[in-house]
């Protein structure tokens, strides 16, 4: 039995799979994501401790563990000290507190150079700006600190002792993906050279026996080998059965996340999108990590007195194209981070009067989401299979619109289980046991009565982003 730990940024949950790689058993608990101020995002790190060793006690009991395998959340900053314990509260990825030095970076050039080098984009709730801005603010922090990294790092370390990260974390902002290591010069180009020492070391599938502490904490023998998968983008592409290039990967979450594997590293064009390295030497996953997502839709659903149990019949009261209602989904308060960078990016809908239904901004807020999908699957460069997972694909009729808008077949995956899935294929690699074949799932084949409508929503939708970022640009 092998488990794949899954942390997440407000659930944490452990699959244990069967050899064969049927689920046998799941445990999750959730976890709090606190606003301690406008634009800012922080995470209990002792909280993510205890949740993560309750699901492991969970399934402890269901039998002979071989080996557990954590993916989780990437990017913001997680700071530790020497032994592992918390310097601070965690700095999420959703945060926006260093909008102000992405802008700075933006009109000096230090945003285009890393991107020229590495092939992802720096957000705010990136590691490298997060850093700056801590360096500015708390600098006490980071000089308690030994390691700042993300959040299956500390969670490996605190079950093994093991001060390490791999290379599909370390990808953003300092990660040479030629090299697979750290380059110096872009830790310098971000004035965070000081702080150098804080990177935990690179390694491919990092693994280390479970502590006797850790043993006696979460039931688990002594000795179980604990490796760190890629974080939970790159392992739901590996779970999803993502292995041939130009196939790609579509979370459907609180935020989309959009995935294509790719076996060059792309530097053109205008910046944009994230290069992360996968569990295969020669391959990376070109990103577009959108901020958009079901957040957006669950809001536009209770401001309009809606819950999720009305969205089929929503979506199916307000015809294609819903009756002239656009929106533009952009309702994170960091504003967008792919397919472009934009933290004053926000929400906006057109088209309303007074003969507008609920239904009709439902579904333009459904329909924007998807367009926002082709727009970083198109970047990312999709050419063959598409995978759906999150829990937006458990909608049948929103699952439609996305293979409508996309305008092609869609292997949608049932249940939340997919980068779990990818941990636990990380922990049997690392212990010289076979993958399991790609999970099957319900394909979705897109409408061609549809077709048309969307074509020319979706280049509404471009014309739409293109004038509203001119627009964000000079607001202060």
């Amino acid at each position: 039995m092998i488990i794949g730990l899954d942390l997440g940024t407000t659930l944490i949950k452990a699959v244990a799979f069967a050899d064969d790689g049927t689920p046998l058993a799941r445990a999750a608990q959730r976890t709090r994501l606190d606003r301690p101020g406008p634009g800012r995002y922080e995470q209990d790190v002792t909280e993510v401790f205890a949740a993560a060793e309750s699901v492991l006690s969970e399934l402890a009991v269901r039998g002979s563990v071989d080996a557990v395998g954590i993916t989780g959340q990437g990017d913001g900053v997680w700071l530790a000290s020497a032994d592992g314990e918390p310097v601070r509260p965690a700095v999420s990825w959703l945060d926006a507190r260093a909008t102000d030095i992405l802008d700075r970076w933006q009109a000096d050039g230090t945003l285009e150079a890393l991107f020229r080098r590495t092939g992802s984009l720096l957000f705010p709730g990136a590691a490298a700006p997060i850093l700056a801005a801590l360096a500015r603010e708390e600098p006490a922090a980071l000089d308690a600190a030994t390691t700042a990294g993300y959040c299956k790092d500390l969670v490996l370390q605190r079950l093994t002792g093991l001060r390490a990260t791999d290379p599909s974390d370390a990808s953003v902002p300092f990660l040479d993906p030629h090299t697979g290591d750290y380059a110096d010069d872009l830790v310098e180009l971000c004035g965070l050279t000081p702080y150098r020492r804080l990177l935990a070391p690179v390694t491919r599938l990092p693994t280390a026996p479970l502590s006797t502490v850790a043993g006696a904490r979460t039931g688990l023998p002594a000795g179980t080998p604990v490796v760190a998968a890629p974080y939970d983008l790159p392992a739901c592409a590996w779970g999803g059965g993502v292995t041939q290039v130009g196939d790609g990967l579509l979370i459907i979450g609180t935020t989309l996340a959009c995935q294509v594997l790719t076996d060059t590293v792309d530097t053109a064009g205008e910046p944009c999108g994230l290069t992360l390295a996968t569990w295969t030497e020669g391959r990376w996953l070109r990103a577009m990590p959108a901020m958009v997502g079901a957040a957006a839709l669950d809001w536009v659903l209770a401001t309009t007195g809606s819950t999720v149990d009305d969205l089929p019949g929503l979506l199916e009261s307000s015809p294609t194209g819903a009756n002239g209602v656009t929106v533009l989904p952009f309702f994170a308060e960091a504003g967008e981070r792919a397919p472009f960078v934009e933290p004053r990016a926000r929400a906006r809908v057109d088209g309303l009067h007074v003969g507008t239904g609920r239904a009709d901004l439902v579904r333009a807020a459904a329909e924007a989401i998807a367009y926002a999908a082709r727009h970083c699957l198109t970047a990312a460069g999709l050419t063959g299979e598409l995978v759906v997972c999150g829990g937006g694909a458990s909608s049948r009729p929103w699952l439609q619109i996305f293979a409508d808008v996309l305008d092609r077949p869609l292997r949608a995956l049932a249940g939340d289980e997919v980068g779990a899935r990818g941990a636990a294929l990380a922990a049997r690699q690392a212990i010289g046991l076979p993958g399991w074949a790609a999970p099957s799932g319900v394909v979705v084949e897109p409408s061609s009565a549809s077709a048309a409508v969307y074509a020319d929503g979706y280049a509404r939708y471009l014309r739409a982003v293109e004038h509203a970022r001119e627009w964000w640009r000079t607001q202060p």
